[in-house]
């Protein structure tokens, strides 16, 4: 697909692990500035790709698909990603944003899928042949259809593994007769338990200084970025500027959604800003063919909320 110029990839099919790897290895091919690692293993083994863009000193993070049905959000990364690369070979702009400056000053993380597993299951269900077939099919309520399975390979919910009001949130749990792994909600047997968010959470303490994180998740429009009544420094004047970019309203996370979320750990781990934006509206999983015009509500966003971070937080 060309765009105004520009060479972007079709995905006209859901973005299932190997249809991500397919495109990361064609951005590896065309794009010798982006930096392409793994953040680590998921349960099932399979790598979980972490691409950086930029050489900036400063960093942000930018994380798709802690739910496996939330595949999507992969999707709108990637687009990011080729967009983002494109824009740079030609020295481009967004909306008069210079995208070589971005390159200067700040260096975006970026991990697509952070829940390989799920979205497996999701988007191509469970074979026989898998070792944890029987017990996978007993946490789906026995049927075969996977395509709203949340959690990661042992069932574990990964929005809600992380340590904060983890305590809290088992009391929850059990009200609900949530008691072991399951397709959504089960928060596993203590924070980070899964390989999954702790390499995510000992990457961020351990690589460097991260100056706000933003976490895309499906349905419904909306942006959180308190955590209960906490609210780091300048986060509310940057949600709604964000807020006015994407046309998303403002939320507040209620109930069991108000536990063990990434978004509740980053603030209380760091005291820096950090955004769940819900992307789309509809039922999980959104079409792929919502794809295309959820990534122009939040392109914006995605590009100039890294220098809007370095300019608040030098």
């Amino acid at each position: 697909m060309n765009y105004k110029g520009r060479k972007i990839i079709e995905m006209k099919t859901p973005i299932d692990y190997k249809k991500m790897t397919e495109i990361i290895e064609e951005f590896s091919q065309k794009y010798e500035f982006l930096q392409i690692g793994k953040l680590g293993n998921s349960v099932f083994d399979r790598p979980i790709p972490l691409l950086k863009l930029g050489n900036g000193e400063k960093r942000v993070i930018y994380i798709g698909a802690h739910h496996g049905s939330e595949w999507i959000t992969s999707g709108l990364l990637l687009r990011f990603i080729n967009e983002y690369c494109e824009l740079y070979k030609t020295n481009g702009s967004v909306e008069g944003i210079s995208v070589e400056n971005i390159f200067k000053s700040v260096e975006i993380n970026i991990i697509p899928m952070l829940n390989p597993d799920g979205v497996e299951l999701s988007i191509n269900g469970v074979s026989e042949d898998n070792i944890l077939y029987s017990r996978l099919l007993n946490m789906n309520e026995k049927s075969r259809d996977f395509s709203h399975w949340q959690a990661n390979g042992r069932g574990v919910d990964l929005n809600h593994n992380y340590n904060f009001g983890f305590s809290e949130y088992k009391e929850l749990e059990r009200g609900q007769g949530i008691v072991g792994g399951a397709s959504t909600r089960y928060s596993g047997e203590y924070p980070e338990s899964e390989p999954e968010t702790g390499y995510l959470c000992n990457y961020i303490r351990f690589y460097g200084d991260f100056l706000g994180a933003l976490t895309l998740h499906t349905q419904g429009e909306e942006i959180y970025y308190k955590s209960g009544d906490n609210c780091p420094l300048q986060s509310e004047r940057i949600a709604k500027y964000i807020s006015r970019l994407c046309g998303y309203s403002l939320g507040k996370a209620e109930g069991m959604s108000a536990y063990g979320g990434f978004t509740d750990w980053f603030i209380k781990e760091f005291n820096r800003p950090s955004f769940t934006v819900e992307c789309g509206k509809g039922k999980n999983p959104l079409p792929i063919t919502d794809l295309p015009m959820m990534y122009i509500r939040i392109r914006r966003m995605l590009f100039e909320l890294p220098l809007i971070f370095c300019r608040n937080f030098r």
